[in-house]
């Protein structure tokens, strides 16, 4: 075969193989929603204030969608964006896009870093640990759930090795399993999660509970969260006050589980304070009146 030949058959088989090739480029970096929908108006972006928010809302094998998750997300992505934080938004993310928006987060982090996720999907719970399910999932037994699905518990403690400082989630995950029928054991809910050294995690429902998505534009703990959390106050008490404005709206039939182990007050929004901030590259974080400020 001459040379000129063989250039041709490369050619040809680089054209071939481009598509696929550029997705997997593509699938490097978490896919974005929207822009904010305030021009003009967001904070400073502040690499100490990290977020990853994943709203899987079309799941194959659900007997519907979840058009709520995707506005939540959407929702939260904007107002965090507005506040200043770094936010990488995926939706409809299969474990691939998950684990390479984790790692991504992860590479961010550093010694004075707080990283904020939410999740908006479906989680099943399994030998008394939560799992994030990816929308590519194929589920037939509580195994498949272990394998596929995303650890909450190990997700937490890979930010913690990480050396993110403060760790927050927010998971809108207790519906009722869709792959149960499948199962010979039935679990509704998710686990009590027990958050480790510093970290925070509201979730929609008490371990145990399924919540049924209201016939809204929000469900009642984003829209509990996006009222609060546009306010000065520390993360704890922005998620205490969600948890009871869902309890007083539902009249008690949906409880948010709040778990803490926070070692000094946080607040979401230091400049709303008046809290001067160090220049970014000096990476620091701000105490002032008996709180820490990440700037």
């Amino acid at each position: 075969m001459t040379v000129s030949k063989m250039l041709l058959g490369v050619a040809v088989l680089l054209g071939l193989f481009s598509p696929g090739l550029d997705k997997t480029m593509r699938l490097e970096k978490p896919r974005p929603m929207s822009a904010p929908i305030w021009p003009g108006e967001s904070a400073p972006l502040d690499t100490n204030r990290l977020a990853l928010v994943i709203g899987n809302s079309t799941y194959p094998d659900a007997g519907s969608p979840l058009p709520q998750v995707a506005r939540d997300a959407e929702s939260l992505t904007n107002a965090l964006r507005k506040g200043g934080f770094l936010v990488d938004a995926i939706d409809n993310a299969t474990r691939l896009d998950m684990t390479r928006a984790i790692d991504q987060l992860r590479a961010r982090a550093h010694l004075h870093s707080i990283a904020l996720v939410y999740f908006g999907g479906f989680g099943i719970q399994s030998d008394g640990q939560n799992y994030l399910v990816p929308v590519d999932a194929k589920i037939w037994s509580e195994k498949d759930v272990r394998r596929q699905g995303v650890s909450i518990d190990r997700l937490l403690s890979q930010l913690k090795t990480s050396g993110v400082r403060v760790r927050a989630a927010v998971i809108e995950a207790s519906r009722r399993n869709p792959y149960e029928r499948r199962f010979r054991t039935y679990s509704h809910g998710l686990a009590a999660i027990q958050p480790s050294e510093n970290a925070l995690i509201i979730s929609s429902a008490a371990p145990g509970q399924v919540v049924e998505d209201p016939d809204e534009k929000h469900s009642q703990l984003m829209t509990a969260l996006l009222t609060q959390i546009d306010s000065s106050k520390g993360i704890e008490e922005v998620f205490s006050n969600a948890r009871n404005a869902v309890v007083a709206a539902t009249r008690g039939r949906q409880i948010p589980d709040v778990s803490s182990t926070l070692t000094e007050s946080v607040n979401l929004w230091p400049a709303r304070n008046g809290v001067p901030c160090p220049p970014s590259a000096l990476r620091l974080a701000v105490v002032a009146s008996d709180h820490t400020y990440f700037c």
